[in-house]
């Protein structure tokens, strides 16, 4: 099937070739708003790794694919409105990288019978596929990053959190609220005091904030946020010399962007990872040869191996991994975006396919299954080096803690199913 897109006319632009494949990759991306330093180097990436499987293989079994790319400036009407006007050209999967435009998508892809991957966002009990049929949010989702900082800074306390404060600084918006349970529920289990100060949007202001944390003397911060935000609470966090290695981000709080403004004052400060970093891939080497020095990347092509492309990179090899399983279990490479659910639902990741694909090491391993659209909600710690500029793992990939997640999710998801009327069950 050959589809024509059309350059969209309603306050959203989409970037597509005249003609289109029936591997339909549609990008929600948002280069331009606040939030554009970290939605173009994402786009870049996914972008990119496409068109390196079009250059280098040929495709995906055969099928060239294509992404064509809606702005939606991290706007969730315009997201809305980008996915309305992208579903119809064949779309296989959606990737809208906001938590705002998830919420609302959510109804219509399992109407439309289209998978969504919402990577390390969105609603976090959409874990449970038994409820959320048709999202997914493999390999790991917000209440696993919450439970990788505490058991950081558990494991940094020695053992013992009792008596221990620690604070979330966030994002006031639905990203930024969603490890809030979480941690109230691991502040009950391991007797550390919690409390949370929002943030407005587009935080370019914090001096309150960063005066309530001086008063108050939190042993740890946890951190959601997310633009510009981000290097701003770095800084303040330099300017009151607050101690780095106990102040820490989630994933959307960890890239270049939010610790070089701040300087050798960023040192030390860390973030939850649920892929790797750097550029030390094969991969990367083949983008280079086969998209950036041929002319064919989505942007300057300087972005190549920082952590906003590698996450864009990471999603578009889940993405391509999810199709050529699809193409198997078909017996077509012509697959459809209900042949693409059912892939994503059996979906396994191993380490042979990641070193296949130039990845090795790159993430954990996971499989998926009808009951856990999630993965193990695997995620390591990065750390930043000021004097070397770049980012490094100082942890192994591990597992949040279950006993405490699991019954939060399947308590928020039924509570979701019962509100939709949802028969909560397995195909």
């Amino acid at each position: 099937m050959k589809l024509k897109l059309a350059t969209l006319a309603l306050g959203a632009t989409m970037a597509a070739g005249p003609v289109m494949a029936d591997l339909v990759f549609p990008s929600l991306s948002y280069r331009t708003g606040p939030f554009a330093a970290g939605g173009i180097p994402f786009a870049d990436g996914y972008a990119d790794y496409f068109t390196l499987l079009n250059e280098r293989d040929g495709g995906i079994g055969g099928e060239i694919a294509q992404v064509p790319e809606c702005e939606t400036a991290y706007n969730t009407e315009k997201g809305v409105e980008c996915y309305e006007a992208t579903k119809d050209a064949g779309a296989l999967i959606y990737q809208p990288l906001s938590t705002g435009i998830t919420y609302q998508l959510i109804p219509k892809v399992t109407a439309d019978d289209i998978p969504m991957h919402t990577m390390g966002y969105g609603r976090t009990s959409a874990k449970n596929g038994k409820v959320f049929s048709h999202v997914f949010n493999y390999p790991a989702n917000y209440w696993d990053g919450a439970s990788a900082g505490v058991n950081h800074f558990l494991e940094q306390s020695g053992g013992s959190l009792e008596g221990k404060k620690i604070t979330l600084l966030h994002f006031n918006g639905a990203y930024g609220r969603e490890p809030i349970p979480t941690l109230e529920a691991l502040a009950e289990k391991h007797g550390f005091d919690f409390n949370a100060i929002p943030i407005d949007y587009p935080g370019q202001e914090q001096k309150s904030q960063w005066l309530q944390i001086r008063r108050e003397k939190p042993d740890y911060i946890l951190f959601w946020g997310w633009g510009v935000m981000n290097q701003v609470a770095i800084q303040e966090a330099a300017n009151i010399r607050y101690d780095m290695n106990n102040f820490m981000g989630i994933w959307w709080s960890g890239s270049e962007n939010d610790v070089k403004p701040a300087g050798d004052g960023a040192n030390g400060y860390k973030s939850v990872q649920f892929h790797n970093v750097g550029s030390d891939f094969p991969v990367f080497d083949d983008i280079q040869k086969y998209v950036v020095d041929a002319g064919k990347a989505a942007g300057a092509g300087d972005q190549v191996g920082s952590v906003l492309y590698n996450r864009g990179v990471y999603a578009a090899f889940l993405a391509a991994e999810a199709a050529k399983q699809a193409q198997d279990a078909n017996g077509t490479s012509a697959i459809d975006a209900s042949m693409m659910r059912d892939a994503m639902e059996n979906l396994s990741i191993t380490a042979d396919i990641m070193t296949a694909a130039g990845l090795p090491n790159f993430g954990p391993e996971f499989s998926v299954s009808c009951a856990n659209h999630g993965g193990d909600g695997m995620s390591a710690i990065a750390q930043w080096d000021a004097s070397a500029q770049s980012w490094s793992l100082i942890s192994d990939f591990a597992t949040s803690d279950a006993s405490v997640i699991t019954p939060l999710i399947d308590a928020d998801s039924a509570a979701y199913a019962a509100e939709n009327k949802i028969e909560m069950g397995c195909n």
